[in-house]
């Protein structure tokens, strides 16, 4: 599927966008005026983590849920702890911060990483560690994904980073492909357009 024929989410259409016409994330670094997908700004990511700023968008995150998108790995394992009856708390922190569910939705559908399973990443992570050390060029996402919402997030800013954990999945919307979630996108944007003109 085309990024292009995706429903954009009005918050990510008032975003720059690169010459493509790709949005460009809130936590999205530049550099020479260009900028630089997969990677995340520390200043940027830090300030959307203590206002509780989309990191899509970078708008505001009502209290409640928020939601992210999980690789195969993840994936897996929330469904399993779901199918069990088990709650799933990964205590591991990770880089990739939290957005409305809208916008991680989208984000799902027109990350090329994201989007299908065998997607490779197209950069290095500039200073590979234990957490950023599956950012490598080629590394593949794997064959399932998911949209998942948690009840709420947790943050941690150090001196080189800034690390998120989610607690109680609330929401769990697999994919193989990310196409599957078109349909709960498009219900997503008629909500949230429902409830403006309701104000």
């Amino acid at each position: 599927m085309r990024f292009d024929s995706v429903p954009m989410p009005p918050p990510v259409a008032a975003r720059p966008s690169d010459p493509r016409g790709y949005p460009v994330p809130a936590i999205t670094p530049w550099q020479d005026d260009q900028p630089q997908f997969a990677l995340t700004d520390y200043g940027r990511s830090a300030n959307c983590a203590r206002q509780r700023l989309c990191s899509v968008c970078g708008t505001l995150m009502p209290r409640g849920p928020v939601w992210r998108v999980v690789g195969g790995g993840e994936s897996a394992a929330i469904g399993d702890a779901l199918a069990a009856g088990r709650p799933y708390r990964n205590m591991t922190p990770t880089l990739e911060g939290p957005g409305h569910r809208a916008c991680m939705l989208y984000a799902s559908m027109v990350c090329p990483y994201l989007a299908r399973p065998n997607a490779r990443r197209g950069l290095d992570a500039r200073q590979p560690d234990e957490l950023t050390e599956h950012v490598v060029r080629g590394a593949v996402r794997g064959t399932t994904g998911a949209v998942v919402g948690f009840a709420d997030y947790e943050f941690g800013i150090t001196a080189s980073q800034v690390l998120f954990r989610f607690l109680d999945v609330v929401e769990f919307l697999p994919h193989d492909t990310a196409d599957a979630h078109l349909a709960e996108l498009r219900a997503e944007l008629d909500r949230a357009s429902g409830t403006d003109r309701a104000r």
